[in-house]
């Protein structure tokens, strides 16, 4: 008999990926993804095409980068072009269904899914228009905090909703257990993402004294990068938390709200082993990008700092051998990647993708001077923000902004900004021109405010622009 090759994909958001028992958190429990990661590979060096959740799940979904396909931001869904994985599926005729979140226009679009389950999409097929209005950036006046209305225990609509596309997909593999049709299946889970509100069972698994010392916080002295702290005046999460209480409040939510996402992955585990799937199932685990959660006196995703552009990677299966890559890696090599776990043709449709097989990666000696590339054209920023990881260094190119240098084998952490050090002067010219050889800033930047204006234009102008979209989490199906 052929041997089955199926695929699941689970996709959270917004999980910063050291908080994760597996990666070495001191004390956020996520025992199923810490189960994932023994019988599989963690990436301890991956990252998102881009800080923010439209155009990271457009990069996801076609293997380019940003600057490639020009879905610049939360108001420029993918429509179904380029192709993405799951067109080339298609194309070889194997079963790719989704469930859940996936971002992108609209259920109506030829997306490269047989069947999209419960998608959650852009707001009204446009999604942030508002905050595509750049240089200078405006805010909305509707009063509405980011990280939502209430922070603490409880349940939200998020809540509800992965709880739905958890029972659906642990429904969908019992179902696809007894057909023997080889499948790829993506599940979509909103988890941690805010609103900080999490169940109470995973809520009090907390305690407030567990909280660390605030990392680079203003009030301690720190002074922001000039770009970064145009993100921080344009979010102002810091200055809208009703008092000390609710901040710490808003840490213990979010790692519970990490702690509920691990439920509902092992729940997806366990529905693969209970139906002898596991034998032949390859399991990915990801988010679109991180979080700060307080870094910097920043919550939310949109910089270039490792706790926002860093994801959680997780890969499992009949062909993984155990282990910790440290490879750097990002969402484009999930394209080559899920073709070749479902036994399709990678080359066919690879053309100019840079995304490598993470099978080919880990069967590989390290490649530590991989370059990898994220960007960020969205809220709250002015002009563009480029990332550059390669080998030890880090390296942040902000246009009309001076650059950030970091050595992340001495300062994991960032404490400390190398770009004016004379003795870092050379690497820092050959961060900077590794990556110029990748693309050009300036020239991206141009073009992405051109495309924002034309859209902005095309929609009535930037009265009518200022007005539509939602101002932080997208509402569930139905809301």
């Amino acid at each position: 008999m052929h041997e089955l090759k199926n695929v699941v994909v689970i996709m959270s958001d917004e999980h910063n990926a050291a908080y994760m028992g597996c990666a070495g958190h001191p004390f956020i429990k996520t025992p199923n993804l810490d189960r994932l990661s023994r019988r599989g590979v963690r990436f301890s060096s991956a990252y998102t095409p881009s800080p923010i959740c439209v155009p990271a799940r457009a990069a996801f979904a076609t293997g380019m980068r940003v600057h490639q396909t020009r879905h610049w931001d939360n108001a420029t869904p993918y429509i179904g072009e380029p192709d993405s994985w799951g067109h080339a599926l298609q194309a070889q005729h194997i079963r790719v269904e989704s469930i859940g979140k996936l971002h992108y226009r609209s259920e109506d679009d030829d997306v490269g899914f047989d069947v999209q389950h419960i998608p959650m999409h852009v707001v009204g097929g446009h999604g942030m228009v508002w905050a595509s209005i750049r240089d200078p950036y405006i805010t909305r006046g509707d009063g509405k905090r980011m990280l939502g209305d209430r922070i603490g225990a409880g349940e939200s609509s998020y809540t509800d909703y992965d709880r739905a596309v958890t029972r659906q997909a642990c429904d969908w593999l019992q179902a696809a257990s007894r057909t023997r049709q080889p499948f790829v299946l993506y599940v979509g889970l909103v988890a941690p993402h805010f609103p900080l509100i999490a169940p109470e069972a995973f809520y009090s698994l907390y305690d407030a004294k567990q909280i660390p010392p605030a990392k680079l916080h203003p009030s301690k002295g720190h002074i922001r990068h000039p770009w970064v702290n145009e993100y921080a005046a344009f979010e102002r999460t810091e200055e809208t938390f009703a008092n000390k209480q609710e901040r710490i409040n808003a840490f213990l939510a979010y790692y519970g709200l990490c702690s509920f996402l691990d439920d509902n992955v092992g729940q997806i585990i366990d529905a693969l082993d209970s139906t002898g799937l596991s034998n032949t199932t390859h399991v990915i685990y990801t988010s679109d990008h991180g979080d700060n959660v307080g870094a910097r006196g920043l919550w939310g995703k949109s910089t270039l700092y490792q706790e926002s552009v860093g994801i959680p990677l997780i890969v499992a299966g009949p062909r993984v051998h155990a282990g910790t890559c440290e490879t750097p890696v990002d969402l484009l090599d999930l394209y080559p990647t899920i073709l070749d776990m479902a036994g399709a043709d990678v080359c066919a449709t690879m053309r100019n993708r840079p995304g490598k097989s993470l099978l080919d990666i880990v069967s590989l000696p390290p490649e530590p001077t991989r370059p990898i590339l994220s960007e960020y054209h969205a809220a709250g920023s002015n002009t563009a923000g480029f990332m550059l990881r390669r080998g030890r260094w880090k390296y942040h190119h902000y246009v009309r902004f001076e650059p950030e240098l970091f050595d992340l084998e001495a300062d994991p952490e960032e404490l400390h900004n190398l770009a004016n050090d004379p003795d870092h002067a050379s690497i820092l010219q050959e961060m900077r021109g590794a990556l110029y050889a990748l693309c050009d800033p300036e020239a991206i930047d141009a073009q992405a405010k051109a495309d924002q204006k034309k859209l902005i234009d095309s929609l009535g102008g930037m009265n009518v622009a200022a007005s539509m979209g939602a101002s932080g989490a997208t509402p569930v199906p139905g809301q």
